[in-house]
């Protein structure tokens, strides 16, 4: 069986004010050819399809449209999960109806553990939906007071999976979470990932897919695997920030044997403009051929500069921000990163130490990650009521 893996379409984004819908679609429409070339048996969408609870009517409309061409037109199936971003009772809307046209979409997690079930010449392909789920609601649905993290969330809900896991067929995860090896906090994330939680109690133990013959993974926007190669992330088609500017992005073409073992490639995504960071001076810049592209600025200028965004914006006309390096302290790092780059307990951080002159105490930061997770977790709670 041929599947595509996709995910993090974050449909609606803004980098910057920047709408980005035009630029999706017209990757998603590389994401069709590809279709037409490959004739996948299937395509994943692992999460993540929005990028706001409620997203524009513009990234609807696209969800609709792309979603129709692949199952109605084309009549290949769509397995698809909600993501941290992703509204899920709105995401699984019509889920009986939808699932008639070959659109199978899991928004909430429940308590039927059973699979979508499809079938190549070689048997029956069981795919087991994950979708993002807080460590509350899977402790209200299996009854257990124990769960408390996102581990150990996801540790409960595989242990009820194991059951159904028919040994006569192939089996395949899709989930939406910050998996690492060990389920200990890696730097795999970028700037534009939302955080789950503050600390690494965000972060699950790749471990526990071991029974799966693939796992397809999103909520991280860089392609790669984690522990081995059948536990993957295929990434964001598109570059969402400029800690994304190096990405290589595209999406993963699963070929599932009939032992069950798998071979993945993966296929670049080319966008129309692409996103990346220049560097130097503003006359430097300003001697640059012209481009489209979306950039982000750092200027090196040790003496002040007036107007810099009017100016580099008649070379690069898309230009998201501009920055000047030298208001980062000189460190021996290859790459000073940009302040949108930064997360939040670095820039408290920072504000702290210019404000007084002195690194947040122990207690400060503590008391900082508690008010911040509170503020992340009544933002959810507020987009599941809208």
């Amino acid at each position: 069986m041929k599947i595509f893996h996709t995910a993090d379409w974050h449909l609606g984004k803004l980098v910057q004010g920047v709408y980005m819908t035009d630029e999706q679609r017209f990757i998603l429409e590389q994401f069709i050819a590809a279709i037409d070339e490959e004739q996948p048996d299937a395509v994943i969408i692992a999460g993540d399809l929005y990028d706001r609870a409620i997203p524009p009517v513009e990234a609807v409309d696209l969800l609709d449209d792309i979603l129709s061409k692949i199952t109605m037109q084309r009549k290949i199936p769509v397995l698809a999960i909600a993501g941290n971003h992703d509204s899920p009772t709105r995401l699984q809307f019509g889920r009986q109806l939808m699932e008639r046209a070959g659109l199978h979409i899991a928004g909430e997690i429940n308590a039927i553990w059973q699979p979508i079930i499809l079938n190549d010449e070689h048997g029956e392909v069981h795919f087991h939906f994950i979708p993002f789920t807080e460590p509350a609601i899977v402790k209200t649905i299996l009854q257990d007071d124990s769960i408390t993290t996102y581990d150990e969330a996801m540790k409960k809900v595989i242990e009820q999976i194991m059951p159904t896991l028919n040994s006569d067929a192939r089996h395949i995860a899709i989930a939406h979470a910050f998996v690492t090896p060990n389920g200990d906090k890696q730097e795999n994330t970028s700037d534009s990932e939302r955080p789950l939680v503050i600390g690494g109690s965000e972060c699950v133990d790749a471990h526990y897919f071991a029974p799966f013959h693939y796992t397809a993974l999103g909520h991280l926007h860089r392609a790669h695997y984690v522990l081995n190669e059948t536990i993957r992330y295929a990434g964001s088609p598109l570059k969402y920030s400029a800690s994304e500017a190096n990405h290589e992005k595209g999406f993963l073409i699963i070929d599932l044997a009939a032992d069950g073992t798998v071979t993945v490639t993966k296929r670049p995504l080319i966008p129309r403009r692409d996103l990346r960071i220049v560097e130097g001076t503003l006359q430097e810049i300003l001697r640059h051929q012209e481009s489209e592209d979306y950039v982000f600025v750092r200027l090196i200028d040790t003496t002040p500069v007036i107007g810099a965004m009017e100016q580099i914006r008649t070379v690069y006309k898309n230009a998201l921000h501009v920055e000047r390096k030298a208001m980062f302290l000189e460190r021996d790092e290859e790459q000073i990163p940009m302040r949108d780059q930064l997360d939040e307990r670095t820039l408290f951080q920072g504000f702290m130490k210019e404000m007084t002159g002195e690194e947040p105490s122990a207690i400060a930061c503590k008391l900082f990650d508690e008010a911040l997770q509170e503020l992340l977790k009544e933002e959810r709670e507020e987009e599941k009521v809208k």
